[in-house]
C-alpha cells in the first residue's frame, strides 16, 4: 500500500512518529508521501523522511490555508524560497504538495486570486522539473480542475476531493488525473460517490493524517488505509487484494516509485 498523503510532521505525532510509522508498516503500508504545508514544515517533512528513507518520501508545498485573510505570513517571499527549496532538492522530494485551492478558509475574491496565480505558477514548475502535484481543492472542486486544465497539469492527484462526483469523472476521464480516499470514506456519502463514479484505475489511497480517519474527532494515522480499502472494496464489489494491488499501482506510477 502507498499513502499518497500524509502530515507526519504534525505535532500530533511528535510523541510516537516511530510507532506510527511501525504500525503502518505491519498493515502493509510500504510507503508513506509526507507533504509540507510551508517552508518551515517542508523542511521538516525533508527531515523526517530522510531519517525514514526506506519507507517516507517527501513533497515540498504551500497549502492554501496560508493565503488567509488573517494569515501574518510574508508570503511573497516564503513562496520564492519554496520554489527554491523545490528546485534545490529535485532530486529528493516526489512531488509538488500540498498545494491548491481552499474555498472554505479563504473567503475573498482578493486572496483566492492570489491562491490562483500561486497554483498556477506550481503547474508550471511542476511541468518543467517532471513533477506530480499534490492538489488540495477543498470547497473549490471545479474551480481547480478548471484551472488546472487550462494550465496544463500533466500529472496530478487531487487529495480528498470534496467536489462533485461529475467533475471528478470528467477529469478522470479526459487527463488521467487520479483522486485519493482517505479512511474517512467509511463516514463520507461524498466520498462513497466519489468511489463509486471513478473506476479503480483512477484511484489511489491516502490517510491524510492526523485528518480523516474512520473516526471523525480521532487521531487518523496511516496504518487506517486498511479501513479505506475494505470500503473501497464493498463499494466495487472486488476482494480487497485487487483494490490493493490497482491503488498500489496508480500511485506508483504517478510518483515515479520503484516497485
Amino acid at each position: 500500500m502507498i499513502d499518497c498523503h500524509a502530515h507526519l510532521s504534525a505535532q500530533e505525532f511528535n510523541s510516537d512518529l516511530q510507532e506510527v510509522i511501525l504500525r503502518a508498516k505491519l498493515v502493509g503500508v510500504e510507503t508513506i508521501i509526507a507533504v509540507g504545508e510551508d517552508l518551515e514544515d517542508s523542511l521538516k517533512v525533508l527531515n523526517i523522511c530522510r531519517q525514514h528513507s526506506d519507507q517516507l518520501h517527501p513533497c515540498i508545498g504551500f497549502h492554501p490555508g496560508n493565503f488567509s485573510e488573517n494569515s501574518a505570513k510574508p508570503i511573497d517571499d516564503e513562496i520564492e524560497q519554496i520554489c527554491e527549496l523545490v528546485r534545490s532538492h529535485r532530486s529528493e522530494i516526489v512531488g509538488i504538495g500540498e498545494v491548491g485551492l481552499d474555498y472554505w478558509t479563504v473567503k475573498t475574491e482578493p486572496q483566492r486570486s492570489k491562491q490562483r496565480m500561486f497554483l498556477s505558477r506550481m503547474v508550471d514548475l511542476a511541468n518543467e522539473l517532471d513533477l506530480p502535484l499534490n492538489v488540495h481543492s477543498r470547497s473549490a472542486g471545479h474551480h481547480t480542475l478548471d484551472l488546472l486544465f487550462h494550465c496544463n497539469a500533466r500529472r496530478v492527484l487531487l487529495h480528498a476531493f470534496d467536489g462533485k462526483a461529475r467533475y471528478a469523472q470528467q477529469a478522470a476521464e479526459t487527463h488521467g488525473w487520479l483522486f485519493s480516499i482517505p479512511p474517512s470514506v467509511v463516514r463520507s456519502s461524498q466520498k462513497q460517490k466519489l468511489v463509486r463514479a471513478l473506476p479503480l484505475t483512477s484511484l489511489a489511497l491516502e490517510s491524510d493524517s492526523p485528518a480523516l480517519g474512520p473516526e471523525a474527532l480521532i487521531r487518523n494515522e496511516p496504518a487506517n488505509l486498511v479501513y479505506a480499502i475494505r470500503h473501497i472494496a464493498m463499494i466495487k464489489g472486488v476482494r480487497e487484494e485487487i483494490v490493493q494491488e490497482v491503488t498500489h499501482q496508480n500511485a506508483q506510477k504517478l510518483f515515479g516509485l520503484n516497485a
